[in-house]
């Protein structure tokens, strides 16, 4: 029983504990601590998993979390205003240290090389609104994961789940998204023998096998996405192409395209993922040297003269011609590419695609000397596909027109070769040679896993390293340690590779060269661009490997891997 608890109060009547005198307003702690209780989900949810899959140091961010909401909570009981004045001021102290705990995170976490891109952190609430709807609508349709933007612009609605179309349109989704979850950049599903086909996967420049696929279930893959990207399904054996839009976990909005070709073993699909940003590098991100970048200027401040740039298939080389293009000032020169498949728009620069299975269209080398008769001051050919090609150029004003050629070899000796021999005269070919470039890709170390290690005389005897400054090497990991247990790198899932970088070896044609190349004197000319001095390809990758971005055993795969057949 409580028993009443008199005041006195003047003259005025008594004020007992009873009457329940309120000394705070209700709504106000309500208000005060709804930014806490927000804060606390997010961090807990979202930052702190973010942060305990990436490694970014839990315990470290957990403490600081912990200084923000205790400082936010500092701020509501300190605020020496009082009155509703008071209670504006604690509330915009309260969000702005708890909007700068999460900001801080985001800003700071997101520069990490641990994190992949596609994992970094955004408070775009319009793409998270989006994201959620997405995934909503994802659920509601059950296992169809993705959202598909066809190449009408409109959405591809998935079947419903008693339509024998809906686990085409799943197993469809399945093979895409494998891709991208190993981070691959392409993906092909394509015929292994005469009943089965086969999905595989391009990861840094690597092929990954992937799970068989009855004939027939691969078919209806392909026609699916052939119909999403607006491609006629009928038509199986020409080169058709076409793009789609997909959303889903990891991706947003994220750009494929789709090329079929068809052979007398069967069909084939090809989905590239963003394939723009792929191709879109400045010079200074390809990995050249310094001295190889200065040189490439050196270059493109003269006019006139062929250079030859050599890769492999899928090796980069559409990059690395957008780039040295790139390099030449498309506002006071006349620049013009011949494609056959246009990857990116480059501002400036007149892009002809040419279409092999037109009716009406030149072949490819009269395109070309076409081209070369109205005097360009650059062109660049994606492809040499054929001697006629060669002798075009060769015999064309090249005082007059800088002429860029993407080849398919294995080095920048072999590009020279290759190039001679189409031409059919050595003597006229060397006369417009200027330069060559030769262009590989090694796979970069991941951050997160790679190990060190000290490596022994012999190796740095057998690979020409100077043993008195190189006191470790690296390797690739693809575990890291959790609590002591080693577990799979969350960053690379294990791989121990994350993304590539290109290797180069720029070489001047000179007088000296010429005249080799005119008497086909190959190992006189491999003698010359050693004398020299200047890195090749393979020297450069081993100077990534003393730097730690690659390994010894990409240098060694470098110069033990034989040239690629598309």
């Amino acid at each position: 029983m409580l028993e009443s608890f008199t005041l006195a109060q003047g003259t005025g009547s008594p004020l007992t504990l009873a009457s329940g005198f309120m000394l705070v307003s209700p709504w106000k702690p309500i208000i005060l601590f709804a930014p806490f209780v927000a804060w606390a989900w997010f961090v807990s949810s979202v930052l702190d998993k973010h942060a305990q899959r990436f490694f970014l140091g839990r315990e470290k961010w957990a403490l600081i979390h912990m200084i923000f909401g205790m400082a936010a909570l500092a701020a509501v009981v300190l605020v020496p205003i009082g009155g509703i004045a008071g209670f504006a001021a604690a509330l915009l102290i309260v969000l702005a240290l708890l909007a700068g705990n999460i900001g801080i995170f985001t800003a700071i976490t997101n520069k990490d090389e641990r994190v992949p891109e596609h994992q970094k952190l955004t408070l775009n609430f319009e793409e998270m609104k989006t994201a959620r709807e997405d995934k909503a609508k994802a659920k509601q349709l059950g296992s169809s994961a993705l959202s598909i933007v066809g190449a009408n612009k409109m959405g591809v609605p998935p079947p419903p789940k008693e339509a024998p179309e809906y686990a085409v349109r799943v197993a469809a989704e399945q093979v895409l998204q494998k891709g991208f979850t190993v981070h691959a950049s392409q993906v092909d599903i394509l015929p292994a023998n005469e009943s089965t086909y086969a999905a595989s996967y391009l990861v840094d420049g690597v092929r990954q096998a992937g799970d068989p696929l009855p004939k027939a279930d691969a078919i209806q893959i392909i026609d699916f996405w052939k119909s999403a990207a607006g491609m006629d399904i009928n038509d199986r054996r020409r080169k058709l192409t076409g793009e789609v839009s997909v959303s889903g976990e990891g991706m947003s909005g994220t750009p494929v395209r789709m090329t079929s070709s068809g052979s007398a073993s069967g069909m084939r699909l090809s989905m590239l993922f963003n394939p723009a940003e792929a191709v879109r590098r400045k010079p200074e991100d390809l990995g050249l040297l310094d001295s190889q970048i200065e040189m490439l200027r050196e270059w493109n401040n003269e006019r006139g003269g062929v250079v030859l740039i050599a890769g492999q298939p899928d090796g980069g080389r559409t990059t690395t011609m957008y780039s040295v293009i790139r390099l030449h000032d498309a506002y006071t020169q006349g620049i013009t590419s011949l494609e056959f498949d246009v990857q990116d728009a480059i501002e400036g620069v007149k892009q002809i695609q040419f279409d092999p299975a037109a009716d009406d269209a030149p072949d490819y080398a009269t395109l070309v000397r076409s081209t070369l008769r109205r005097d360009p001051d650059v062109v660049a050919l994606a492809e040499l596909p054929d001697p006629q090609t060669a002798a075009n150029v060769a015999n064309s004003d090249l005082e007059r027109s800088r002429v860029y050629i993407s080849m398919k070899a294995n080095s920048a000796l072999e590009a020279v070769q290759i190039y001679a021999k189409a031409v059919g005269d050595p003597v006229l070919a060397a006369e417009g040679l200027r330069g060559v470039i030769g262009h590989r890709l090694v796979r970069v170390l991941c951050g997160n896993c790679k190990v060190a290690y000290p490596p022994t005389p012999e190796m740095l005897k057998k690979l020409g390293l100077p043993g008195d400054r190189v006191k470790q090497l690296f390797k690739k990991g693809g575990q890291v340690l959790v609590r002591n247990k080693p577990e799979v790198c969350p960053v690379c899932n294990g791989v121990g590779y994350m993304g590539q970088t290109g290797v180069f070896g720029v070489f001047p044609i000179e007088s000296e060269e010429k005249a080799l190349i005119g008497e086909g004197n190959w190992s006189g000319l491999r003698a010359a661009m050693r004398k020299r001095q200047l890195p090749s390809a393979q020297q450069a990758a081993l100077r990534k490997a003393v730097e730690g971005l690659t390994s010894i055993e990409e240098v060694t795969r470098l110069s033990s891997d034989k040239p690629k057949k598309k």
